[in-house]
């Protein structure tokens, strides 16, 4: 019997609860398909930082080297200021994991409202690779004379050769996997961002001459947001930087329904990889029982398929497919005619019956 061993951060707010609804399925899943999962949790999160004073201890990177994979629910709380936790924590794995990419599938599913006009499940599937650990996000910068009228902020944009091209070959062979329109688009901003999308731009095509059967081109950011509203059927696969993907996947979870269904990894291929709802931990429906965990579950077939359990999350797919074609009125949060725990319990339900 094959045997995982995955670290999960619940950490704060509804993350707790999606967790433990993502947890019941995958639980279910590996009865099913025989295989073991074991779950080993770390606190970390507001609530130990509020106690302690500590985002993550320093043996933590270190320790969770040695998992299959990290099952993350939520970081955010409000009695702490916004940056120290998404910092210490978040950004901290993503840079020492080398998480250097982050995964976000776009999909409609049936029976989701879509805000886009006569767009369907066929028009809405694609996929977006960001680069993770570089750009905008990488801290790099400064403050002079804060405070004052002369005050000077500077945050710099690093991109380096290396960086841009693990995750333009990533994109290449996600989209020769994915195997469904065999077309890659690179998002940029090559008529202002001059420096930096010159070498995104040449990086991009002199990988393509590697990858004769894959169709590539190219749109600016701005372009890119329109046709995600206008046409997204155009697209199939998108590889951008840190900044512009983490805009355009917000846009993507609207299209394809909203935060509660809108699941990411942040992916090390020869590393851990870590796996999360990317809704944030929405602190006001705290021990409600009313958030949506479908996204939490969605982070857990991208976690399975991610480790080899391919079939696994494919049924998983198909189950919450069957949640949300028939059996709920909505996504949002105490509106969905079930309560958390039961959106669970279906899930779990059919992923032991079909």
């Amino acid at each position: 019997m094959k045997s995982y061993n995955i670290a999960v951060i619940p950490g704060d707010g509804t993350g707790p609860e999606v967790v433990r609804e993502g947890i019941k399925v995958m639980d279910a899943l590996s009865k099913r398909s025989g295989f073991k999962l074991t779950f080993n949790f770390y606190d970390f999160g507001g609530e130990r930082y509020l106690r302690s004073g500590e985002t993550l201890p320093e043996s933590a990177v270190a320790e969770l080297k040695n998992y299959n994979a990290i099952y993350l629910g939520a970081i955010g709380h409000p009695d702490v200021k916004p940056g120290i936790l998404e910092r210490g924590i978040l950004l901290r794995l993503r840079f020492e994991l080398d998480q250097y990419i982050n995964l976000r599938p776009v999909k409609l599913y049936p029976g989701v409202d879509c805000p886009l006009k006569n767009k369907s499940p066929e028009d809405i599937d694609l996929v977006v690779v960001r680069e993770n650990t570089e750009g905008l996000y990488t801290g790099a910068g400064g403050c002079l004379k804060r405070g004052t009228p002369d005050e000077v902020a500077i945050q710099e944009s690093i991109n380096t050769r290396k960086g841009v091209e693990r995750c333009v070959r990533f994109a290449f062979e996600y989209c020769k996997k994915r195997n469904k329109m065999k077309k890659l688009t690179l998002c940029g901003k090559t008529n202002v961002l001059t420096f930096a999308f010159d070498l995104w731009e040449r990086t991009f095509y002199e990988v393509a001459k590697e990858y004769p059967d894959i169709k590539v081109d190219y749109a600016h950011v701005d372009a890119i947001t329109m046709w995600f509203v206008k046409n997204p059927e155009w697209f199939d696969v998108i590889v951008t930087d840190n900044m512009f993907g983490d805009i355009i996947t917000d846009l993507g979870a609207m299209i394809q329904g909203g935060m509660g269904i809108a699941a990411g990894g942040n992916i090390n291929p020869r590393g851990v990889s870590m796996f999360e709802p990317i809704g944030g931990s929405a602190p006001k429906y705290t021990g409600k029982n009313v958030i949506n965990p479908l996204a939490a579950i969605c982070a857990g077939g991208m976690m399975l398929e991610h480790i080899g359990e391919e079939k696994s999350a494919q049924v998983l797919e198909k189950a919450v497919i069957k949640v949300t074609e028939k059996h709920l009125k909505s996504l949002s949060a105490g509106q969905m005619g079930h309560s958390t725990s039961e959106v669970g319990d279906l899930v779990a339900r059919f992923v032991t019956e079909l």
